[in-house]
């Protein structure tokens, strides 16, 4: 009998879906991108890990696409904004390509918008509402904890944003296989990130386990890391957690700050003055919490137990392809030490009592 996947199984599975996914580049991104926009401005549309997904890439797509993003929970934008887009690219973003509220929302967008549905199930519901399809290669995650999509949604956001680039005159051919040698060399380190993050739980594990309360704080691209460790965090470790912006913290949050209070800080290749402040801020929380670890993709060696450092990046904007990596590592990790069994489902009958999703998720 074949044991049912977990959780685990699938961070397991990262560094050999994401090499799958830029093996198969440009082809997949080209499926979706079948004709150019005219515009110059990109609409994404994404709720839970999806809106941290595109958060995670949108600097990165619009930096080599040179397209100005906007990013909204499609509930809200439906149900709320006062003026709809048109004649805009649009992403819409559902790993399940179940989720009424980003369907509706596609739905009710003008047929001048050029409609692309973001998943991995390429004959789910969403497809129906799409003008084309990108697939991100990740197949169904039977479990309610997706950590192989996310990261395979990150990877394809970004290479979307590589290929327009290149498809309208901004990105020479020397210039994209520079950068897909850089995302091979980061996606060909994750399973020496899932093997450091396990050491570093271990040194770590009775502060991790006992905590209530768990937050992360990140800049730049690195922010959308922050809010998927308090999505999954919320999901499976089920105590209080937050992601939050460095700047943000500074205006308010900080007040909140007790000694029992686990703090992440995420440290990535940033300009000079915002790794300056984050290490200002660093170095007056550990004056209020002894329990602050760092999360490094800069420096070359940690300092202590409470430092993890992972391959080194030189591009901000990539970092968040590995930074979520030890999170996810840590859901599973902190969750079992607590007690917490997320192979045995809770809330069964969720997404149908509150119509969240077009069926019911069929996990196991």
């Amino acid at each position: 009998m074949t044991e049912k996947p977990t959780m685990l199984h699938y961070i397991h599975q990262e560094q050999q879906i994401l090499t799958k996914i830029l093996d198969q580049y440009p082809k997949n991104i080209d499926v979706s991108l079948v004709t150019l926009p005219k515009s110059e401005r990109l609409l994404i549309l994404g709720t839970g890990s999806s809106i941290n997904a595109a958060l995670s890439a949108k600097y990165y797509i619009e930096r080599h696409a040179q397209i100005q993003i906007t990013i909204e929970e499609p509930y809200n934008y439906l149900n709320y904004a006062n003026y709809l887009a048109e004649n805009q690219l649009v992403l819409a973003i559902s790993q399940s390509g179940q989720s009424t509220a980003t369907i509706d929302a596609l739905n009710r967008l003008s047929n001048s918008n050029k409609k692309i549905a973001v998943t991995s199930i390429p004959d789910s519901e969403i497809c129906q509402a799409a003008d084309s399809v990108l697939d991100i290669l990740s197949g169904r995650e039977l479990v309610g904890y997706v950590t192989l999509g996310f990261s395979a949604t990150v990877l394809n956001l970004m290479l979307f944003g590589l290929r327009l680039g290149v498809k309208k005159g901004l990105i020479t051919p020397a210039q994209e296989q520079a950068e897909l040698s850089e995302f091979q060399k980061i996606v060909s380190s994750i399973n020496e990130t899932i093997s450091k993050t396990i050491t570093f739980f271990e040194a770590n594990k009775k502060e991790l386990a006992s905590a209530h309360r768990f937050m992360s704080i990140g800049y730049g691209p690195s922010f959308g890391t922050t809010k998927e460790m308090e999505t999954k965090f919320s999901e499976t470790v089920r105590v209080p957690s937050q992601g939050i912006d460095l700047e943000a913290f500074m205006h308010g949050p900080y007040l909140e700050m007790r000694p029992d209070y686990r703090l992440f800080f995420l440290d990535t290749p940033a300009k000079s003055n915002v790794r300056e402040k984050a290490a200002l801020l660093k170095n007056y929380e550990e004056k209020v919490t002894p329990h602050t670890f760092l999360i490094s993709v800069v420096k070359e060696q940690p300092e202590s137990e409470k430092e993890l450092v992972l391959h080194s990046i030189t591009d901000e904007e990539k970092a968040p392809i590995l930074l979520i990596i030890p999170f996810q590592v840590l859901c599973w990790y902190i969750s079992k030490e607590k007690g917490i069994d997320i192979t045995q489902r809770i809330f069964t009958d969720f997404s149908q009592a509150v119509k969240s999703k077009t069926t019911i998720q069929q996990y196991v």
